[in-house]
């Protein structure tokens, strides 16, 4: 919800969403749109968009994506065919 208080995702550092856990493993929640109001799985894309194009990816080993397992639009299946992310 970050940038729907922001106005955009431009208006957010990469700082201000990944957190440093155990192991120094890092996380990033990227919520998702109100229930009934829009598409998640474009959330989910928007998400991996803004991560890549301000080098969250540049120096990990491994990435791991945990979404919804459930498909009520076509969007979830958006980062696979774009090959961001193998099934």
């Amino acid at each position: 919800h970050l940038a729907a208080e922001r106005g955009a995702v431009e208006d957010i550092e990469l700082e201000e969403v990944v957190i440093t856990g155990f192991r120094n493993i890092r996380c990033v929640e990227s919520g998702g749109p109100e229930p009934g109001v829009g598409c998640a799985g474009r959330g989910i894309i928007t998400a991996i968009n803004f991560l890549e194009e301000n080098g969250a990816y540049s120096d990990v080993d491994f990435v791991s994506y945990d979404v919804l397992g459930d498909v009520v639009c076509g969007g979830f299946a958006m980062p696979i065919r774009e090959g961001k992310a193998q099934e």
